[in-house]
């Protein structure tokens, strides 16, 4: 029976080569989730305390299941976020001027955090199988969050129209995200062996916003979290999609220990480990598209060789370069899956 060992991933995060390949997503729609254990039970994290405790029973039994040494979870800001959702909800932002940001209850985010979450996270604390920890924590970044308030579009607008707003939004939502992040690591953080929060800051070919805009707005904001991740002893992953080597040395000059996203069309898992494994840890391995597309035989080509060309690169860990949404075939899933176990041994 698999045993998880939760130190093979914290060392491949503090860049250090784990003797065991660790596995690592991101996410993982529960639809897979659930059809891989052939039992509903994702409503059940929502009910009272015993059904939480039993959501989270069996989302560790899935992880131990499939030979993650990690349980990957997160409760995201943008969820509380009272007027919230134009980031993925197309609709318009709650702040779009000055008054807006002047009346919007910033400080009153935290409590709501708390209220919202706390017994979630407490219930995963008391069923964490033997050997595993959680890699999460507070979710959405400094950007996304921004985002969520203001819609992206609007936000480029208010960078034109509104400078100061702009950089006022950074560094507000930045001490409101600091706050849940204070709070959150007094009680959580020895539940978890990493911690991380996901902020797309690019798309396929450059950054959102400019370079000079990241490296003056947002990444001040996430060196603040980053020192409190680091003040607790533990590594600090950052998940963000897309072609951002322009900030890259910025970023790790922040403090991040490791990074997770990579998509072929960008860059090959082993172009972001040839370039940063001296610095920093690197999750991920193969495309999602790939996992969804490839015959078992392409895709152990494939794996083998970013394994290959991984090891003796600093610390690794191997899963997709994005997630596991719920249009990607389960039986493809698995087959990666399998691959990677049979790599390593098992």
């Amino acid at each position: 029976m698999f045993q998880p060992d939760y130190r093979y991933l914290e060392s491949a995060a503090r860049n250090v080569e784990a003797a065991r390949i660790p596995l690592y997503e991101h996410l993982i729609n529960f639809d897979v989730i659930e059809k891989i254990m052939n039992k509903e039970f994702a409503p059940l994290i929502w009910g009272n305390y015993e059904e939480k405790k039993e959501f989270f029973r069996n989302y560790c039994a899935f992880f131990m299941k499939l030979g993650y040494d990690t349980v990957s979870f997160e409760l995201c800001i943008g969820g509380i976020l009272p007027g919230g959702g134009a980031l993925g909800g197309h609709k318009k932002g709650v702040i779009q001027t000055r008054e807006d940001f002047e009346k919007y209850p910033f400080n009153e985010i935290p409590e709501l955090y708390e209220k919202a979450f706390h017994d979630i996270f407490r219930a995963l604390h008391e069923v964490m199988p033997e050997g595993m920890k959680a890699v999460g924590g507070v979710g959405n970044g400094v950007f996304e969050c921004v985002q969520d308030l203001t819609g992206y579009m609007d936000l480029c607008y208010i960078s034109a129209d509104d400078p100061e707003l702009y950089s006022d939004l950074y560094k507000k939502v930045g001490d409101m995200s600091l706050k849940i992040w204070k709070n959150f690591l007094i009680e959580f953080s020895d539940d978890f062996c990493v911690l991380r929060f996901g902020d797309d800051l690019g798309f396929k070919s450059n950054t959102l916003i400019s370079d000079d805009d990241i490296v003056t707005h947002i990444i001040p904001q996430y060196k603040k979290i980053i020192d409190e991740v680091h003040r607790c002893g533990k590594p600090f992953l950052l998940h963000s999609c897309g072609n951002i080597f322009n900030v890259m040395d910025e970023l790790i000059a922040a403090g991040i220990d490791a990074k997770h996203s990579n998509e072929d069309q960008i860059a090959p898992f082993p172009v972001w480990v040839e370039k940063y494994g001296d610095k920093i840890g690197n999750f991920g391995g193969i495309d999602t598209d790939a996992v969804c597309r490839l015959s078992r035989a392409e895709m152990k080509e494939y794996i083998t060789d970013v394994v290959k060309k991984s090891v003796g690169r600093g610390g690794f860990a191997f899963g997709s370069g994005n997630s596991i949404p719920s249009f990607v075939p389960i039986g493809n899933y698995l087959m990666m899956n399998e691959i990677i176990r049979e790599i390593r041994g098992e």
